[in-house]
């Protein structure tokens, strides 16, 4: 049963998706599905969202012309995919003209703009999360680094796309990285704070918590691949890959998550006078002593989004509209049988220097189970699609199993050509060798 039939209230007709990534294309797929049969409209978007709906060239962090944009096109909600434009408040901005948002205001919103604020709200609630220090100074994050040794975990504290977490092997490298970020201005104001954290071993986990005030729904489980090498190898991204369901989260295991993490994590929030009401992404390390927090987003993660709001068989609308209204209690949401896996397609360089402008060509038909999820594309004078970010494309499957998901999606990654594509051959390997 569909969300949407059993909602008590009218769904809306005109919708604003904010950003421009992989996340955003799927919201636009997901979204374009509802019974509502919504008008949507993008800013700023990407080719693969241009072919579908009208997209305009608004910048994400540009809240004063998504507002007007909002308010010139008559529309009555908006879904927020990024974090920067929920730190910069486009959520409050959006309230004061009286047009609903997906997505929390910029207090909450904090909650991921701030690891360290993160950090003193799990602490303070005695959430399960790992020892750490905070730093402004060279000198004592030295000396604190010195007395745990490494493997280490080093953090900017604002955002940084993904890519101010630092996992250092040796101290020399911990070392290098709090220098870099205290000392050599690597993440800007980004990294002017620092969190030293103990170093968690185990197996991660991401866990999308619908939020509305201290309703929840929690979302099917999923598995992120942040390194950009097989087998987990080289430095963090924004993720190259996911899949859901994640196994290894048992039935009894996300019980214990949800009575440890995720209901005391809302309660938390709502007890510091947070009204959220949007996604909580909690990543989560499942170590040897019980799983433990490793980090708050505040909107559906990347590349996350991609596999599991396509599992979801409830009107996504529906859901995401009933939590900005604060009506998310007792809506039912039932999810697809199956297996879901998305496999990135970077550019060569990323997480670093990349090219862009590199001319992607698409097979010509694709299997029915099969979507191409556009993130940073674009197109050139002649029409073509080009390369325009780090992370390209997102090919997502869907089938009975794991393994067969895999295989259509690598399918189709070998079909797909650009010279500067690269991408890893082992997502979803942990699971598929636990069978």
């Amino acid at each position: 049963m569909s969300s949407a039939s059993t909602a008590s209230f009218p769904l809306p007709k005109n919708v604003l998706i904010v950003g421009a990534g992989g996340r955003e294309h799927t919201l636009v797929k997901t979204v374009l599905a509802s019974p509502a049969c919504p008008r949507v409209i993008v800013a700023p978007g990407n080719a693969g969202i241009a072919a579908e709906v009208p997209v305009f060239p608004i910048a994400a962090d540009d809240i004063a012309g998504l507002v007007a944009l909002a308010q010139r096109e008559k529309i009555d909600f908006v879904i927020v995919g990024p974090e920067v434009p929920l730190s910069l408040g486009l959520v409050d901005a959006l309230a004061k003209v009286g047009i609903p948002a997906y997505g929390p205001k910029a207090d909450g919103a904090r909650l991921e703009a701030s690891k360290v604020f993160t950090k003193q709200i799990l602490l303070k609630y005695g959430i399960p999360t790992a020892a750490c220090g905070i730093f402004t100074e060279i000198e004592p994050a030295l000396a604190y680094l010195r007395s745990r040794g490494a493997p280490i975990v080093i953090k900017a504290d604002g955002l940084a796309a993904g890519k101010g977490v630092i996992v250092a092997q040796t101290l020399a490298e911990a070392e290098a990285a709090a220098i870099d970020m205290l000392a050599g201005n690597k993440f800007g104001a980004a990294g002017s704070q620092i969190l030293v954290e103990d170093c968690l071993t185990g197996e991660e986990t991401s866990i999308l918590v619908v939020t509305s005030g201290r309703d929840y729904v929690i979302l099917p489980t999923s598995q992120d691949h942040k390194r950009i090498g097989d087998g987990d190898t080289g430095p963090n991204t924004g993720g190259m890959g996911t899949y859901s369901p994640a196994d290894v989260v048992t039935p009894a295991l996300l019980a214990q998550i949800e009575n440890e993490i995720v209901r005391p994590s809302v309660n938390a929030i709502a007890d510091e006078g947070i009204e959220f009401r949007g996604t909580l992404f909690i990543g989560i390390m499942l170590t040897p002593k019980g799983p433990s927090v490793l980090e708050y987003n505040t909107r559906f993660g990347d590349p996350e989004t991609q596999v599991v709001l396509p599992r979801l068989d409830t009107d996504v609308l529906a859901l995401l509209w009933a939590a900005a209204l604060g009506k998310l209690a007792g809506l039912p949401v039932t999810t697809k049988p199956g297996h879901a896996i998305c496999v990135v397609i970077a550019a060569k360089g990323y997480p670093d220097a990349y090219a862009k402008g590199d001319v992607i060509e698409f097979p010509a038909t694709l299997p029915d189970n099969v979507q191409i999820i556009h993130a940073g594309t674009a197109r050139n004078p002649a029409g073509q699609v080009v390369t325009a970010g780090g992370r390209v494309l997102g090919v997502t499957a869907l089938a009975p199993t794991l393994r067969a998901a895999a295989d259509s999606a690598y399918a189709v990654c070998e079909q797909i050509q650009c010279t500067s594509k690269v991408y890893r051959r082992d997502i979803g390997a942990k699971q598929l060798n636990r069978r």
